[in-house]
């Protein structure tokens, strides 16, 4: 993560502070985050050097028409300063600012299939009891782990997969 996209992304917070618009702007940088990480074409079209930066500030306009003043705005400064190959990196650190500002955190939920609402609940109450915060869930999937989950909140670890019980039991036996 370069520190020009932490700049960018301060300077963002503060002004969406300013005009108390910080959970519009935020539901834009994970808009952004999701559409640049699903589409490899935008990637693209956003690092390369031969496409012109109206070309490129056209698309951001049409591709997040919907997004607020303040989104629209860090698109022509990133453009005007040629900075816009750190759009994801900004809107990334955005979020990781904007969940400090709240007190919250991201939790990394590692699980063998996709998180239902059940699951989601009994990883948020697991949450609540080691940290005492509430977190915003990432769900990662990982068919190694038979069951069970894995949960990670910054430094924090708490393995509760099938694996892992069956590695444990398997190291008791040969003892």
């Amino acid at each position: 993560m370069s520190r020009a996209a932490i700049r960018y992304a301060k300077a963002v917070l503060s002004l969406a502070q300013d005009k108390n618009a910080t959970e519009d702007v935020q539901k834009d940088m994970q808009d952004i985050i999701a559409t640049i990480e699903s589409s490899s074409d935008l990637k693209m079209v956003l690092n390369s050097p031969l496409i012109k930066n109206e070309v490129k500030l056209a698309s951001l306009r049409e591709i997040f028409k919907n997004s607020g003043d303040l989104t629209q705005k860090l698109f022509d400064t990133l453009i005007t300063n040629k900075r816009v190959d750190l759009l994801a990196d900004v809107a990334k650190q955005y979020t990781i600012l904007f969940d400090k500002l709240k007190n919250t955190q991201v939790a990394k939920v590692t699980t063998a299939v996709p998180l239902n609402k059940t699951l989601s609940l009994l990883a948020q109450a697991k949450i609540k009891e080691l940290t005492g915060n509430e977190a915003t869930i990432e769900n990662i999937i990982d068919e190694s782990i038979i069951g069970g989950f894995i949960l990670r909140v910054g430094d924090l670890q708490y393995n509760a997969s099938i694996a892992n019980k069956l590695t444990s039991l398997k190291r008791e036996l040969s003892n």
